[in-house]
C-alpha cells in the first residue's frame, strides 16, 4: 500500500570531513558534488546546518557556504537547516538570506533553530554581549519575519537586501516547542528525527492539530530527518553502515567525529549499552537494499503522512553516497 501523496525528496549536509582530509576544503568540495548529483535526480532542496566547535563539520558559516552550493547549481533550492537563531541577530540573519536570496532568486529557504548548535564556552565566543537565549526564540522569529516583509510606514531600520524578500521560512526542532510555534505562525515544519526521534509523532501531532493558515501556508507541511545507507545488498549497506555508527559513537564519547572508513565487525568497538544508544540514536534510519528501504520508507510514510523526507547520508567514500541517492530516487515514484 503506498501512501496518500507522493512525497519529496531533499538532503540535509553537514559538510563532514573525513580522517584523510587536510583542512576543510575537500569536505566543501563534496557538499557541492553531492548537490549537483541530487539535483540531477530532481531532488526539492539541499539544506546545510549550522554547527559550531566541531572539528568534524565546515558548515558553521552556513550562509557562505550556502552562496557557494547555490552558485554551483541550477535548480535545486538551497537554505539551513538550520541557522541557530539564538547565535545571531535577526537583522544579520535577514541582510544575510537577503542577499542569497537577491543572487540566487526563488531558490533560496531559512530553516531556523533554537538551539545553539554547539556547546557553552562557544556560544558565548559566538555571542559575546547578546543573552542568545532560547526562550527569546518566538520574539527573535518574529523580527527576523518583519524584516524580511514589507516595509512599514515608520519603520526606522530595514534589512537591505532583504526587506520585501520573503525568504521562506522553516521552523525545525527535536521537541514540541518548535512545532507549537510553528503551528501558531503558519509555518512548515521540520522535525529532526534523524538524531532525536523519540518525540516525532507528538510533534506532528501536535503540529497539525494546532496548525493555523497562514500568508505563506494554507495547511500544515511537515518535514521528517531520515538517516540514509543505501547499497546493491542489505550486508553491503550494512557495512557501509559502520562508518555512521563510529561518527555517532564518537560523538557520545565526547571524541572527535571524523569519519572512519567501514569496518567488518563493531561489537569490540562498542558495548552493548553504547549500541543501544546508538541504535536509538538511529531508529529512524533507513539502512539497507532498494526493496528493504522502500519497504521501510512505505511503513515511515503510511505512519506519518509525511510531506517531505531529509536525508542525511553518513558513509567513507563519496561514490557509495552519491549511489545511496541514486538507489533512493529510483524508489520516489512507488511512493
Amino acid at each position: 500500500m503506498s501512501s496518500q501523496h507522493n512525497v519529496a525528496f531533499s538532503v540535509l549536509d553537514l559538510a563532514s570531513r573525513k580522517d584523510v582530509d587536510q583542512g576543510a576544503a575537500p569536505a566543501l568540495q563534496r557538499s557541492l558534488a553531492l548537490a549537483q548529483h541530487v539535483e540531477s535526480l530532481g531532488f526539492t532542496r539541499f539544506w546545510v546546518a549550522e554547527h559550531h566547535n566541531m572539528d568534524a563539520i565546515v558548515s558553521s558559516a552556513t550562509s557562505v557556504l550556502i552562496g557557494y552550493l547555490a552558485a554551483g547549481t541550477q535548480r535545486i533550492r538551497v537554505g539551513s537547516g538550520g541557522v541557530m537563531l539564538p547565535n545571531h541577530a535577526p537583522l544579520v540573519i535577514a541582510e544575510q538570506f537577503g542577499t542569497l536570496e537577491a543572487l540566487y532568486p526563488g531558490r533560496i529557504d531559512l530553516g531556523l533553530g533554537r538551539a545553539p548548535g554547539t556547546d557553552p564556552i562557544t556560544a558565548r565566543a559566538l555571542r559575546r554581549d547578546r543573552s542568545g537565549s532560547a526562550d527569546d526564540f518566538p520574539a527573535e522569529v518574529a523580527e527576523l519575519q518583519a524584516f524580511l516583509g514589507p516595509r512599514q510606514a515608520g519603520q526606522k531600520v530595514i534589512a537591505m537586501p532583504g526587506v520585501d524578500s520573503h525568504v521562506p521560512i522553516w521552523l525545525l526542532g527535536s521537541s514540541l516547542f518548535s512545532a507549537q510555534l510553528a503551528a501558531e505562525q503558519g509555518l512548515p515544519y521540520a522535525f529532526a528525527s534523524h538524531f532525536a526521534p523519540r518525540m516525532m509523532m507528538q510533534a506532528i501531532e501536535l503540529y497539525r492539530r494546532h496548525f493555523k493558515p497562514s500568508a505563506v501556508l494554507d495547511k500544515p507541511y511537515v518535514m521528517l530527518g531520515v538517516p540514509l545507507v543505501a547499497a546493491e545488498t542489505d550486508a553491503r549497506a550494512e557495512f557501509l553502515a559502520t562508518t555512521t555508527y563510529q561518527r555517532i559513537l564518537a560523538l557520545i564519547r565526547g571524541q572527535n567525529m571524523l569519519m572512519r572508513p567501514p569496518v567488518e565487525v563493531m561489537h569490540d568497538l562498542w558495548t552493548p549499552q553504547e549500541e543501544y544508544t546508538v541504535k536509538e540514536f538511529l531508529s529512524m534510519a533507513m539502512i539497507g537494499s532498494a526493496a528493504t528501504i522502500e519497504q521501510k520508507l512505505q511503513v515511515l510514510l503510511q505512519h506519518t503522512q509525511a510531506d517531505e523526507l531529509i536525508f542525511t547520508c553518513d558513509v567513507y567514500e563519496h561514490a557509495d553516497r552519491l549511489r545511496s541517492f541514486d538507489i533512493l530516487a529510483g524508489l520516489q515514484a512507488n511512493l
